[in-house]
């Protein structure tokens, strides 16, 4: 089933529920428990075992499209007042309980939608069913928490508005729906959060938060009948509500439309935009196949990118309650003539239109479709949130009566479509064009010289009887992962996880590599042109056979020093073979490297003057002495001198077993993986001594405060960093990764949200992060904020690092921060793909596979002056470096 895709901001379906309550009625098959309580509320439970976790999804049949008249953003404001308490629960109370989960604790707003999320530990999945039947009963939308969460709110619009491609997105949609509510988004704008009152949004919940207008997704490892005996016991008895009226959507002609925005990205877009029929609508389904075919790598519209005309290119399709979005989307390189591009696009969906789409494509996406509803189960929060798109966007009983539905579509059906919907004439096309920034700009005063602000701080709270025992839990989780790990005979590493969550098996592959340290003087941006030639296919097979391969066994695959392939069981040596073929046997077809080495030269010269990348460069260059490998960068010169030969070259050099891992897990046995990898991955072989990979210590950096002009930005993204001699083995790392957690890098109720965000306003997120390597390490602090705020938040950054080394952390609060990371441990393994990087990324640093619960001993070990005593030892708050993107701060 196809994802509402949240970079485009697309909408959910509003369903109709009746006031009057329905007859409670359970209904169980092939893990799934299905049933609706007395006052409407529909649920379903779906058990999944691959990690002991549990994803709630709630999901309220009210959005934008519900807002009133003049005020577009009530419904995303009220998602934000939901997190400012309820009643029986504090908006202190909330925040604390979200740090001590440590799960995904978020929300979403749209058209007709808005859906509460949660991922905590199974054990906990009662903890977050209290927290959610008390906020479907109430929200307590006071003045005084409005006012505060005003100025968050109005930062998040800040930073989407900085954003082009949100930009580009909003006017297209805007032509498009011209008249209708889905002409604006649900983000809401400044001026209305203004005149949005906390009765309003009150309001808002009276009217619209009800169990029968709601869809109730749980999906884990739980008992399905004792999880819905825990719904009805919470949710059973809060009353139904008559709902209002929904607004009518009238949709008009499409009025045709060419317009172009700046861009700070080094790469354009080309977007070609199309108004199509809404989930629920008969031909969707086919729509669906279609745009697959549309973006299939055998197609005319990817066959763009081979031939030099764009550097990447699909079809996507996104549905809003009474219609959809279809549009084709190609980028380009900077300088590159983006109205040829539109028309070599238009002349595809043309041709489309007239003649129809290769049958064998067809039948190819409809392959990929059931390969991706089987891949959907290796992932609890994945299986979560496509359930609920199910329900309450499609309008369906499940995922697989949308897959039902494709396969019953026919190629007549797909040119049908193509033939009503392509409809050009009435098009909407927009433009990314990319725009380059001035040189970093110095600035002088450092950090001082701003007013000061009263700091507020992260008292822990008196938690209801529901939430204390589960903080009182600090244990090391139990894991569910028995691996099996090898060596090939050439050096490779093998590991196996064996999991039935789903028909499938996942095969992904990391080769430990740094292109800083490893690319020849002068080769600069070789590995770049070497990933860019992998998808070109193998000696064996060319790019179109590659691609034909792979379709049919409908895998997805991908080569390169980070490579993976995923497949259906049935077809796993298959898919085994052709990943070993491209990886060990590249094709680097001279024609294709004429192409590719021009583009990347292309966008080495936009990259290397635009903001983002100047941002990146400024902070490297004030953390870093000169000549340290981390400074190299590509330049057009170094691109264009490459040959087919050094391109080769690099490739022997780098591509080597024994300095490879591979990770498999899925349905297959430890032997039958074994067996499978030593027949395709047996033969390949390393000549020479391995090259280096390592960085070299950094020296401790000086402070520096640097502006990066960005005119496309409406705030400035900020960033504060500093070098730490810290090694990732170094046994430093766990109190300064639990103190981390205090200041910023776990949850809501870190130090640095609670000033910055919630009690200042000065930003919309900020967080901190800790990153220690094989050889050194760094220490970050990241937010986004309005220009006159930018010295203010950095001011309050650096008094919470010294209050770290001042003051020993509290014993409330150093609880409360371990038990969010014990809980990170099972919540990182909720996901096939998450259990792969963490072996790859525990290999690829010499840490033992169960590394997590040998850190969980040591987080429950540590007291606060064990963690006072390494923020004292290794951070430097007077040495932060500044670096800020976008309007010059004030």
């Amino acid at each position: 089933m196809r994802r509402v895709s949240q970079a485009v901001l697309a909408a959910a379906l509003s369903l109709a529920a009746a006031a009057a309550p329905a007859a409670s009625t359970d209904t169980a098959s092939e893990g799934v428990l299905r049933a609706t309580l007395g006052n409407g509320l529909r649920v379903v439970v779906v058990r999944n075992t691959l990690a002991p976790v549990v994803s709630t999804s709630v999901n309220y049949l009210a959005g934008s499209d519900e807002a009133p008249d003049g005020f577009p953003g009530t419904a995303h404001a009220e998602e934000h007042m939901m997190f400012r308490g309820s009643p029986g629960l504090t908006a202190d109370q909330l925040a604390d309980i979200g740090s001590v989960l440590g799960g995904d604790f978020n929300a979403d707003t749209r058209e007709g939608l808005t859906q509460y999320l949660f991922t905590v530990p199974a054990e906990d999945l009662d903890v977050a069913l209290h927290i959610e039947s008390l906020r479907m009963r109430a929200a307590l939308n006071s003045a005084k928490e409005w006012g505060q969460e005003r100025g968050a709110i109005e930062q998040e619009v800040a930073q989407d508005l900085s954003e082009p491609g949100y930009v580009l997105y909003s006017r297209v949609r805007a032509r498009l729906f011209a008249g209708t509510p889905y002409a604006h988004d649900a983000l809401g704008t400044r001026p209305t959060f203004e005149k949005t009152t906390a009765a309003m949004l009150q309001g808002f919940h009276r009217s619209w938060y009800a169990p029968n207008n709601a869809i109730l997704v749980i999906a884990g490892d739980v008992d399905p009948h004792a999880a819905l005996a825990e719904v009805r016991s919470l949710f059973g008895d809060i009353p139904a509500k008559p709902l209002p009226a929904r607004p009518a959507v009238r949709l008009h002609p499409v009025a045709p439309l060419a317009f172009s925005v700046d861009t700070d990205r080094p790469n354009g877009t080309l977007m070609i935009a199309l108004r199509t029929p809404g989930p629920r609508d008969a031909d969707f389904a086919a729509l669906e196949v279609l745009a697959d075919v549309l973006s299939s790598h055998r197609f005319d519209l990817y066959g763009l990118v081979p031939q030099g005309k764009a550097l990447g290119a699909e079809f996507a399709l996104d549905p809003l309650p009474e219609a959809g979005v279809a549009y084709a989307v190609a980028s380009f390189t900077a300088g590159s003539d983006a109205h040829a591009l539109e028309g070599e696009v238009r002349a595809i969906l043309t041709r489309v239109a007239r003649e129809g789409v290769p049958a064998e494509l067809v039948e190819a996406a409809k392959l990929q479709e059931r390969s991706d509803a089987q891949m959907q189960r290796n992932s609890i929060g994945e299986l979560a949130s496509v359930w609920s798109d199910a329900l309450a966007l499609y309008g369906l009983g499940s995922p697989d009566e949308d897959l039902e539905r494709i396969e019953r579509v026919t190629v007549a059906d797909v040119d049908r479509v193509a033939r009503e919907y392509l409809d050009l004439g009435h098009a909407v096309t927009g433009v990314m064009q990319p725009k380059g920034s001035g040189r970093p700009v110095p600035e002088g005063g450092g950090f001082g010289g701003h007013e000061a602000i009263s700091l507020g701080e992260a008292h822990p709270t008196a938690l209801p009887p529901w939430a204390a025992k589960a903080l009182g839990r600090l244990t090391v989780p139990e894991s569910t992962l028995h691996p099996v790990v090898s060596r090939l005979p050439n050096g490779l590493t093998l590991i196996v996880q064996p999991e039935d969550v789903s028909d499938t098996v996942s095969v992904y592959g990391h080769i430990r590599n740094r292109p800083a340290t490893e690319e020849p003087a002068g080769q600069e941006g070789v590995s770049q042109v070497l990933e860019r030639l992998l998808p070109y296919g193998s000696e064996h097979l060319d790019r179109l056979a590659f691609q034909r391969a792979l379709d049919a066994i409908g895998a997805r695959e991908q080569a390169g020093t980070d490579f993976s392939v995923q497949s259906l069981a049935e077809h796993f040596g298959r898919a085994l073979e052709l990943l070993a073929d491209n990886e060990l046997h590249p094709a680097l077809p001279p024609a294709a490297l004429e192409v590719v080495r021009a583009q990347i030269a292309q966008g080495v010269a936009a990259r290397n003057v635009s903001p983002g990348f100047l941002s990146q460069q400024a902070l490297r260059g004030a953390l870093y002495p000169a000549g340290d490998p981390a400074l190299r960068i590509p330049t057009p010169e170094t691109v264009r001198a490459l040959t087919g030969a050094s391109v080769r070259a690099y490739y022997g050099k780098v591509f080597r077993p024994d300095l490879a891992t591979l990770v498999i897990i899925g349905k297959v046995t430890p032997e039958a993986a074994a067996a499978a990898v030593e027949r395709s991955f047996g033969g390949w072989s390393a000549a020479g001594p391995a090259p280096a990979t390592d960085l070299p210590a950094a020296p401790p950096n000086h402070p520096q405060v640097i502006a990066v002009p960005n005119a496309s930005r409406v705030q400035d993204r900020v960033t504060l960093a500093q070098t730490l001699a810290l090694r990732r083995s170094d046994p430093d790392f766990y109190p300064l990764e639990l103190g981390n957690a205090v200041l910023g890098g776990s949850f809501y109720s870190t130090r640095l949200s609670i000033d910055l965000r919630r009690n200042a306003g000065l930003v919309y997120g900020v967080e901190s992060s800790l990153q220690a390597g094989r050889t050194r390490g760094a220490y970050f602090v990241e937010y986004a904020s309005d220009p006159q705020n930018v010295g203010k938040a950095a001011d309050m950054v650096v008094r919470e690092l010294t209050a770290m080394q001042d003051t020993p952390v509290g014993a409330d609060e150093l609880t409360r921060v371990k038990s969010y990371l014990l809980r990170q441990i099972p919540l990182a393994e909720s996901g096939v793909a998450e259990i792969a990087r963490g072996m790859l990324g525990r290999s690829d640093l010499d840490l033992p596979l169960d590394e997590p619960r040998i850190a969980a001993q040591h987080y429950i070990g540590l007291d606060g002056a064990a963690v006072q005593a390494a923020f004292r030892k290794w951070l430097r708050p007077a040495d932060l470096v500044r670096v800020s993107e976008g309007p010059a701060p004030q």
